[in-house]
């Protein structure tokens, strides 16, 4: 079946390569467009995994744009002249020296020195014996741990599946089935209420810091860990009420209480021990590192890239730290960071050869999005960016796909009524809206791993989520974000 998949992913590719140039678009243009085409494929399908497929994209990149002729502005324009490998694998390798891709380097070693002393699940634990053990406790405190860790741990994955087995050992104590009313409630509850705050966060997903530097490169503009945090919080803040709601009435959990959860949380906290020296090292950094997040630009000029890679280059040191590198290796998903920083690499080529303005003309202009009012310019994007999401197993994907033609086609637009950085930015809101389908995002992966609930069961809360974060987006559009000045 994977076979199949790149079988595809090579016509496709071939495809778009054999056809006649359009007009408007340059050969380089074609050719990364073939290139993204094989990507879209590849990521869909999962044929092969994300770090291989990010180094399929770089081959195919430089090799089809170095025979394509120059681009850049200035170049020669000489019959036969061809860009050259060298130089086409410098523009495919350029998100490497991205900030962004520093940023999400240093918080996956973040995350990992979190996963390694277990602080992650202390904190979770610490906040599920404050909450209640019947129900409606229990679901509180399934939603504030997943908020209180999206401020620590900057990787959707590693939150959720540090809180999973956290909520598995909540299932168990009440003798409950893993496929029952309370296991399905809470594994949902923390997919969704992960995907709700990784909106509100800048630092708790790596799609975000993908956008944040595609704009950066773009619109030559800075987004502060408190400015997305200001813009983007109201709407968690709301839809962390709905998710408490949708999940009471759709899934409502059987009515359980009583000694066996504390004594299950009692049991899990006493496993980890005393809180040791290391983890107070952890805090004090993370503490530290919020801190300088939240402060950026208002207290201090030092940007969150920075930050974080000096809070982490903290906890490798000896004695100061809480991991040494040998086992940051064996910790650190080293293929989302490449991922990352080829999907940074994908955007800043179809901005440069012209690919994404001709994309952006070819969809969105020929429907007519360009016409419409700031606000239903904003709602048909949004509703573009959420069918396309079907198809997309990662977030981080989606927006090295998305980002890109949106920053486009804003650029193009020319309209002192529609704010290119708002426009980009609510739609990069809208990119991290996986909540229909398990297979939308890895945090939803790991929680359906489980087998404490089915598709249809994800699917009857998400799509109730999807439509009031839809239609709560448009409220934000027409009043907050318009009060702000960022629409």
């Amino acid at each position: 079946m994977k076979g199949a998949a790149l079988v595809v992913a090579a016509i496709a590719l071939l495809v778009v390569v054999a056809l006649p140039t359009p007009a408007g678009l340059s050969v380089a243009g074609q050719r990364v467009l073939a290139v993204l085409a094989f990507a879209i494929v590849v990521w869909i399908t999962e044929a092969v995994s994300y770090a291989v497929s990010a180094a399929l994209v770089v081959s195919l990149g430089a090799l089809l744009l170095g025979a394509a002729p120059p681009f850049a502005k200035g170049a020669s324009t000489a019959a036969g002249a061809q860009l050259g490998t060298s130089k086409a694998l410098g523009h495919m390798l350029e998100g490497f020296a991205s900030p962004a891709a520093a940023l999400v380097a240093a918080a996956v070693f973040l995350a990992a020195a979190m996963r390694h002393t277990q602080l992650d699940r202390r904190l979770a634990l610490l906040v599920l014996r404050r909450t209640g053990t019947g129900p409606r406790g229990i679901l509180l405190g399934a939603i504030l741990v997943g908020i209180v860790l999206a401020f620590f741990v900057p990787s959707t994955t590693a939150r959720v599946g540090a809180i999973v087995p956290i909520m598995g050992g909540m299932v168990a104590a009440f003798g409950l089935a893993r496929d029952s009313r309370l296991a399905a409630c809470l594994m949902i509850t923390t997919a969704q209420v992960a995907t709700i705050w990784n909106v509100a966060i800048k630092t708790a997903a790596a799609q975000n810091l993908l956008a944040v530097g595609l704009i950066q490169q773009s619109l030559g503009v800075t987004i502060s860990w408190a400015m997305w945090f200001r813009q983007a919080a109201p709407w968690a803040v709301v839809m962390t009420g709905v998710l408490y709601v949708v999940m009471r009435v759709i899934v409502p959990p059987e009515p359980v209480g009583g000694p066996e959860a504390r004594a299950a949380v009692q049991a899990q906290l006493a496993a980890l021990g005393p809180v040791r020296a290391a983890e107070w090292r952890l805090i004090a950094v993370a503490v530290a590192l919020l801190a300088l997040w939240s402060t950026e630009g208002s207290l201090h000029a030092f940007d969150t890239s920075t930050t974080t890679l000096a809070a982490v280059t903290l906890l490798l040191l000896p004695r100061i730290g809480v991991l040494s590198w040998e086992e940051a290796e064996r910790l650190v998903p080293w293929g989302t960071v490449v991922l990352f920083a080829v999907g940074i690499s994908i955007g800043a080529v179809l901005i440069a050869t012209g690919a994404a303005a001709w994309l952006a003309r070819a969809t969105l202009g020929a429907l007519g999005v360009a016409s419409l009012s700031p606000l239903a310019m904003l709602a048909v994007l949004s509703a573009i960016n959420v069918v396309v999401h079907l198809g997309f197993a990662s977030a981080t994907s989606l927006a090295a796909t998305w980002i890109p033609i949106v920053l486009a086609f804003v650029a193009a637009l020319q309209r002192p009524d529609v704010p290119a950085l708002g426009m980009v930015l609510v739609q990069q809101f809208v990119v991290s809206f996986g909540f229909l389908l398990p297979v939308n995002s890895p945090q939803n992966m790991v929680a359906y791993s489980t087998g404490a609930f089915t598709t249809r069961d994800f699917l009857r809360t998400g799509v109730w989520i999807t439509l009031v974060g839809y239609a709560l987006l448009l409220a934000l559009a027409a009043t907050w974000w318009r009060w702000t000045g960022l629409l």
